[in-house]
Formats: C-alpha cells, structure tokens, sequence
C-alpha cells in the first residue's frame, strides 16, 4: 500500500476545469499500468506522497472528485504487505475529510427532532468501497487529529460519527487558510469532550440553567400574559454569555462588549448583567423613576457591570437597542473599535464586540452581510466578533424554510468572510460550552469572526400574548411534550452522579427565594448606573478639555502653512499639487480660504489641542468633489501621506478611512464609536446627502432618538451634501426636512453652512462641547469652488460661529421693505440677482441653523428692520420638501403683528428635483426673480 500526498495536485490545476476528466483518465491507466502513461506524468504520479490536504480540497469542491478516487480504490494494498510505512489507505482519509465536510449534515441538532435528514452517502463506509470484511481490520490513523495510532475501521467511523454527528455539526472546510482550518480540525479531533469540564464546572453549568429557568417562570406567573420575549427553549444562552465573559477574562480580556434584539435580554439583565429583579418588577408594574426623557420599553434597555473574576474584573455592557434586531450589530463594532483605538493602543483581545442574532434575523437583514463584509477591513476590524444566534426555529409566525430563507442555514451568510461557523443543540450544555470556548479561542488566534448557531426552540409564541399552536401546530405538539434543558441536564448529573436529586431542587428553591427578596442575584456583580452609558470613561472625556474660542492669528497662520507643505519626497498628482500650492497661499494670506482648505485647518486646530478625530465614509480621503485630499497619494510608489498626522508628536490621533460601499452599517458603526469615544471628533460623510436615506433606521432610532430613549449621548457629525445644481433626483437633495421633523427637545444640531469659515468654528465648537449631541450639516457642492464662499485668515482666527447671517451689503435699514430668509447655496443666486437689479431695499438673511431655531439671535436683528411686514423663505428644494413647512411656525412667532410670511421656491413635487438641466435652471430663475420681485 502506498502513501499518497496530494500537495502537488493542490498547487497545479490538474483537478480543475476541463483538465479534470483527462487526468482523472491519465491517473486510471497508470494505476492500471504504470507503462501505460508518458514519463513526464509518471514521474509525477509516483512522486505524490502525502494527500490530506488535496483530499480536503477535492471534498469541499466536488463530490465527482471523490468518485474519482474511489473508482480506483484497487490501487490500494494491504497494510499487511509493508507494516513499517505509516500507511493508510487513500479511502480512509477520504472517509475522514467526508465527515469533516458533510457531518454537520447529520449532526443531532434539533432537541424536537423536527429536521429531516437527507442522507450523505459520503459518509458511508460502503461508499469509499469499504467492505464488511474491512469493518474489524486495524488502520494506521497516525497522519490523523486523533490520539490513537491504529484503530479498528468500524470504531473510526463511529468516533467521526460522534465527533461531527453529535451534538456539534462544524461547518469550516469552506475557510480557504489552511492554518485556521486545521487548528479547528485538531480541536475538533484531539479533545475529549467527555472529560474536559470539572465536576464544579457541571455543577455551575446547572446554576446557569436553574437561573435562566428560573427567572422566565416567576415572570410568568407574577405577570401573565405581559411581554417579555421569553428565553425559554433558549436557555443555554445564558451559559453562552457566562462563559464568554468568564473565560476570555481568563484571556486577559477585560471589556464586553454585547448587543442583542429583545429574546431572553430581561434573562440577561438579571442573571448575568446583575439587574436587581425588583427593578425589573417595577417596570411590570410601570413604575417610572426617571420622567425626564421618554424612556424605552424594558426590553430595550441596556446596562453595563463590573463583574468580578478570579483573575479580575471584567466590564460588561449590553447596548442599547430598537426592535430593528440587527442594526445593533455594527454600533457595537464601532464602540469596540473605539475603546481598541483610545484605551488599548490596538489591542483586539482586551475587547471582545459579541452580538446576539434571531435565526430569521440574521439571514434576513442585509446589514447583517454588510457588517459582516466591515470585519476585516482596516477602519473597521475589531480583532473578530463573536456571533451567537439563537436559533429558535421559527421566525415570528415563519418556520417552513421554503418561506424563511434560500440556504439550509441561517448562518450561510458567515461564509462570505470565511467564518467558521458552530451548529450545537441547545439542550446538550457541555457541547453548548465547549464550543462557546472553541469560538473564543478561534477569535483569539486568528483575530477573526467565529459563529455559534444554539439550535433551539421558542416554548411560546413570539411574545406571551400570542399563540403559535395557529401557525405551528406540530412543533408546539412537540414543545408542550418537552422537557427543558435544566431538567434533561439535571437527570443527566444525577445518573452521571455528578449531584443528586436534592441538590437540582435545592438550586430551583435556592433561586425562587432571591427572586422573592427583589435583591441583587449575582453576588459578583457591580452594576453601574442603568441610565449612564459607560462604555467611555471618564478620563477620556472632555470635561477637563479647556475651551480653546480663538487660536492667535500667527499661531493659526503657522499652522496652516504647516500642514500645507508636503515632503518632496512625495511625487504628487499635478492638480493635488495646484490645490496644495493654493493653500499655501492661503495660509500666507495671499488667497482666501476655500472650504476643503478651512475643514483641514479645524482638524488641524483640533488635532494640536490634543483630540483626536476620526473621519469615515465613502471616498472621505480624497472628498467625492475633489476637495479635502486629507490624503496624498504618491505617484511614484503608490505610498501615502497625511499632512494631519504631521503636525507635532503630542497631537491627538487622526484616522481618515474610505469606508466600504455601505451608508446603514458604517453610520451604525460611527455613532457607536462616537458614542463610546466622546474625546473623539468623530465624522461621517456621505457620498451625496441623499444616500444617508439607506441608513434611515441609524438616524431615526439612534442619532436623533437615543438620548430620549435610552439616556445615550453621542457627538456624531454628519455631512451630507446638499444643493440643486441641475444634477437630478438622487444627487440634489440630503433630504433636509427629515433631519427638521426628526429636531425637538434639543436632541441635535440641523445647520446648512454658506462659508467655509462657519464649517471651521462649527467643527471646532462640537469638538470642544462637554455635552455631546449629533450635528448635521448639509454640506456644499458648488460652493466648494464658488469665487464667493470663502474666508479671510482673520475670519478664522477671530470670528465664531453665527447661527444667523445678517445682511452683508450696504443697506438702509429703515428703507428696507422685503426681507428674505434662506440658507445654503440659493443664498449666492440671490445676493448677485439682487445686487444686479440694483434691489438695496430688500436685505437677505441666511439662517445657517435650522435647529435648535435661533429665537434670539432672529429677534435682535429684526429690531432694525422694523419698517419691513414682508418676508419671504426662499428654498431651492419643492414645496413640499426642504425647510418651510417645519421653518414657517418659528418664524411667524417672531415676526411683528400684521407682517406677511410668503413662500419662495419650487414647487411640491414627489421628487427632489427634475432630470433635465434646462428645466432647472428655469426653475431656479424663476424661483430667485419671485423671491426678489414686489407686486
């Protein structure tokens, strides 16, 4: 019998393509008759020794490969003939690397039993042309991942039966890295499950159990019928979310970070996050101890506790989050990634993101695939997150999988990032373990995603108020009949005698009595404030931050020039070179200051006093307009340079990052990295404004929202450019009036900027604001480069930040007898018509922010025009759109008794702007000589 490596299949492309049926041809002869075929080929064949490898390549890619092999099992001699050469036959790996692929298949994962079994013929003995005869013969298996040298055949194939048709189905010879794949295959193989936990390890598995048991049925019969999205069927989450807090702290990991949608977080709050249950009962009964914001529904909320460990404390915090189930996702990377960048100098494993997915969830939400598709990427990475899914097998009312998805399993969608991927059933706890540590230890080595899919089930309908028997009248059959996992585990410890029969009851009436007393539960929890978001610390804070309103002018001056020259060595793209050679001059004061000029010097301003900036979304390096080049790229080598990191060596970190082609999970990510960094400027720029409206869930649920809801405080910008310049529908409009309905009680900054000096200390102010709250700016596009939108070097270094733009031009004030207001770009259309008409009776005011509405700042420049009843609101964007239906009510309230109020602009239409250029310069012509002619 000879040793067959398949190495140099793997590096050809012998098997591949429609080479595949002639080498398998060529390989048939010379296993016949090695004569047969040319020298050249039977040299290769003969020099082929080791073939595990190709034999794991030939599986996953195609079972006809297989059939190749098998077809010439003859080849093969006894092991008998020459004992002395470790040999094994080519049909026994082949079987080995069959179960690797195909077990998860046949994996017992379903605790109803409901899932039907296709059977894999690969997985046969018969079918590798085993005989019975063969079935007690011993094997050489020492190439294997297994402890023993040689076994019987029938006892191998029952032991990869037990390994990868167990409790466990491992999906992972989809993984392309040869190393990952094998790290899996030797932890899969060499460990004895059986033994690996302590009888203390079991006994504590039990507690979890009893817990989360526990907890559901005293919430259920001290409130019946009341929403609180059961864990029960799911209980082994629990231990899910117990180990991976205890043993990657054993890691040296010291902050959790833990997003999850509504099923089992009341279970998660109490028996892991250390809740105190009368809490919880006061929010049944609706108690509410904090009336100052309007507050979210109970499983909602978040919370975060310091729990001690043998080896330390671990913080842990459960975010936040709406019934939009997988938004969660990415602001939980990005409040990892921002405590990885300003507390850990980088280092992934001091922070462990885990999120918590629904089976119909996670296949069915695209951020999901997008957030997935960031995990990797250099901006984005956190080092790998864990994934848990509570596979509950039902989807609401959905569970016939001809309706739920395309895919056999909700976890498909983890192998476009080469995730391996954990099937384990929920109602076996030791394997339920074993592999929440395996995805731990995975994540750790190869700093990668790791998926652990709980199969499962729902014991009751979608809440507690529904009924499923309607919709799945067999499975609750079968769930009415089923014992739960606390009682199947309680049995098993009792017949293992591991405990007794006492000892299960002790536990259940041990808990019972917390629950009765309302007190805390988990003696080893330190819960922080519920209504104080504590991902930041306070050192990181701007409290002590002092608040730098003007920077010296030559101060400024200097640092303008600094970060306008650029290295010689660096060979720059010519029109890269004209604008940096522009901004020299602007720094000298030879040139006004554009707005891509004015942005970089705030940052720069910014940077030198020590905070650090961040700066994501589409093309952001370089600007969708050509104008920020916060990034120089090297013509010569490709290299890269950026002047803002150059400033000084105790500036703050700036990270500028062209984000993937995604606006739902990168803003996600942002606000939860702004969130958790407020040290942080941090900035998201779409692409064109309107394409924020993908990401409408982040902005309507979070930035706008949070703080009322859940106490969050977030200093999230965004720039979102805005304006009609005759480019059609989806690049004219941000969308304007949704960011205005979404505006009250303060929760955030609306401001369309006509200079870039007002970008400059706008920027500058939300850098340096102790309270944090989201700014959005409908940024330019013509104004970038328009000969009037600039700044003088003084306007930077001694002016501020004007809510309200009074009139620029010589007028008499007691002459005036129209006054329009507008803002953004329309503003220029009607200062030149204007001065072109010779019109210094009607005074133009721009109001550059819309919310909070500038009451006072209006009110003192109204007193000098106090012959003036005719106002106008002039808009570029229809009717129906931009700022005048939500603009028209503040400002009637400050306008004097008798005065007019009249509409200047588009008019209502269902889309933002037309697609013909003619039509909308007619529209803007017409639109400017109304706002400008009196009847």
């Amino acid at each position: 019998m000879q040793n067959i490596n398949m190495k140099l299949w793997l590096d050809s492309s012998w098997l591949g393509g429609t080479s595949q049926s002639y080498v398998e041809s060529l390989y048939s002869d010379f296993l016949n008759n090695s004569n047969s075929v040319e020298m050249d080929w039977r040299a290769r064949f003969l020099n082929i020794s080791d073939f595990g490898e190709q034999l794991e390549s030939c599986t996953k890619t195609s079972k006809n490969n297989l059939h190749f092999l098998d077809r010439n099992s003859e080849y093969v001699s006894s092991a008998k003939e020459n004992p002395k050469k470790n040999i094994e036959p080519i049909q026994l790996l082949n079987l080995v690397n069959a179960f690797r692929c195909f077990g998860h298949q046949q994996a017992h994962l379903d605790p109803l039993q409901l899932q039907k079994h296709e059977k894999i013929e690969e997985l046969d003995l018969a079918y590798h042309g085993f005989k019975d005869s063969d079935f007690y013969n011993r094997f050489d298996i020492s190439s294997l991942n297994l402890n023993e040298q040689t076994m019987k055949l029938i006892d191998i194939h029952a032991l990869l039966k037990k390994i990868y048709c167990g409790s466990i189905g491992a999906e992972f010879m989809h993984i392309t890295n040869k190393n990952e794949k094998q790290w899996i295959q030797k932890r899969l193989e060499l460990v004895d499950r059986e033994t690996i936990f302590s009888i203390k390890e079991k006994r504590d598995f039990l507690k979890t159990l009893t817990a989360a048991e526990g907890l559901e049925r005293y919430l259920g019969s001290k409130f019946p019928g009341a929403k609180r999205f059961s864990l029960e069927g799911g209980d082994a989450l629990l231990l899910v979310v117990n180990e991976i807090i205890y043993y990657s702290r054993k890691n040296n990991t010291h902050k959790v970070i833990l997003g999850m949608a509504h099923r089992g977080r009341l279970n998660v709050l109490v028996n892991v996050l250390g809740k105190k249950p009368q809490d919880l009962f006061n929010e049944f009964f609706g108690k509410v101890s904090d009336n100052t914001r309007s507050g979210d529904v109970k499983y909602h909320m978040g919370f975060s506790s310091n729990i001690q460990t043998k080896e330390g404390i671990i913080h842990v915090v459960l975010e936040c989050n709406p019934s939009h189930l997988e938004i969660i996702n990415p602001v939980v990377m990005g409040s990892a990634r921002a405590l990885i960048d300003t507390l850990y100098q980088t280092d992934s494993n001091q922070v462990l993101p885990i999120t918590i997915h629904g089976d119909a969830a996670i296949i069915g939400q695209g951020v999901v695939q997008e957030t997935l598709n960031m995990s990797k990427v250099r901006g984005y990475q956190v080092g790998g997150t864990v994934r848990v899914v509570i596979n509950n097998q039902v989807g609401f009312t959905t569970s016939n999988l001809q309706d739920a998805r395309s895919s056999q399993y909700c976890t498909d969608v983890g192998k476009i990032v080469m995730a391996p991927i954990f099937h384990v059933m929920a109602d076996d706890p030791e394997a339920v373990a074993f592999v929440t540590r395996l995805s731990l230890d995975f994540r750790r080595a190869f700093q990668r995603d790791v998926f652990i899919d709980l199969v499962c089930y729902r014991r009751h309908g979608h809440n507690e108020a529904d009924e499923p028997s309607v919709t799945q009248p067999l499975m609750y059959q079968k769930i009415k009949k089923h014992p739960t996992v606390r009682e199947i585990y309680a049995n098993h410890l009792e017949c293992t005698q591991v405990i007794n029969k006492n000892d299960a009851i002790e536990m259940v009436n041990a808990y019972r009595s917390k629950l009765d007393s309302g007190e805390y539960i988990i003696p080893n929890c330190h819960p922080n404030s519920p209504n104080v978001f504590s991902l930041s610390s306070s050192k990181y804070s701007n409290v002590n931050l002092k608040y730098q309103k003007h920077l010296n002018l030559s101060h400024l001056q200097e640092l303008a020039t600094n970060i306008s020259i650029v290295p010689t060595t660096v060979t720059m793209q010519s029109r890269v070179q004209k604008i940096y050679t522009d901004r020299f001059q602007m720094a000298t004061g030879n040139k006004p200051f554009d707005w891509g000029a004015a942005e970089n010097l705030a940052y720069a301003t910014i940077l030198e006093q020590g905070i650090s900036c961040r700066l994501s979304g589409e093309d952001v390096g370089r600007g969708t307009f050509f104008h920020r080049h916060a990034v120089i790229h090297d013509q010569s080598n490709g290299s890269i340079y950026i002047p803002l990191k150059n400033i000084n060596k105790n500036q703050g970190s700036f990270y500028v990052w062209d984000s993937v082609l995604s606006e739902e999970a990168v803003l996600a990510f942002e606000y939860g990295y702004a969130m958790a960094s407020p040290k942080t400027l941090t900035i998201w720029e779409a692409q064109f404004g309107d394409f924020a409206n993908t990401a409408q869930i982040v902005i309507d649920q979070f930035i706008s929202s949070g703080e009322q809801k859940w106490g969050y405080q977030c200093g999230l910008v965004l720039l979102l450019p805005h304006g009609y310049e005759g480019q059609g529908p989806e690049h004219s409009s941000a969308r304007l009036e949704r960011y205005l309905q979404l505006s009250a009680e303060n929760n955030m900054q609306v401001c369309v900027l006509s200079t870039p000096s007002q970008l400059y200390h706008i920027l500058r102010r939300q850098a340096q604001d102790e309270l944090k709250r989201p700014l959005v700016i409908m940024s330019p596009k013509s104004l970038l480069r328009h000969p009037q939108a600039v700044s003088s070097l003084d306007d930077l270094a001694t002016g501020t930040f004007q809510s309200v733009i009074d009139e620029i031009d010589q007028v008499d004030y007691q002459s005036v007898q129209r006054v329009i207001f507008c803002t953004g770009k329309v503003y220029y259309d009607l200062l030149n018509k204007r001065r072109q008409n010779n019109q210094n009776y009607i005074a133009i005011i721009r109001i550059e922010k819309l919310y909070p509405f500038p009451y006072k700042e209006l009110e003192n420049i109204f007193q000098q025009y106090s012959n003036a009843h005719d106002f106008i609101w002039c808009q570029e964007e229809p009717q129906n759109q931009g700022a005048w239906y939500i603009i028209q009510h503040p400002l009637r309230e400050i306008l004097t008794p008798g005065s007019l109020l009249r509409y200047a602009g588009r008019s209502a239409s269902a889309s933002p702007a037309v697609g013909h250029t003619s039509i909308h310069y007619q529209q803007q012509q017409d639109l400017v000589n109304d706002a400008l002619t009196i009847k």
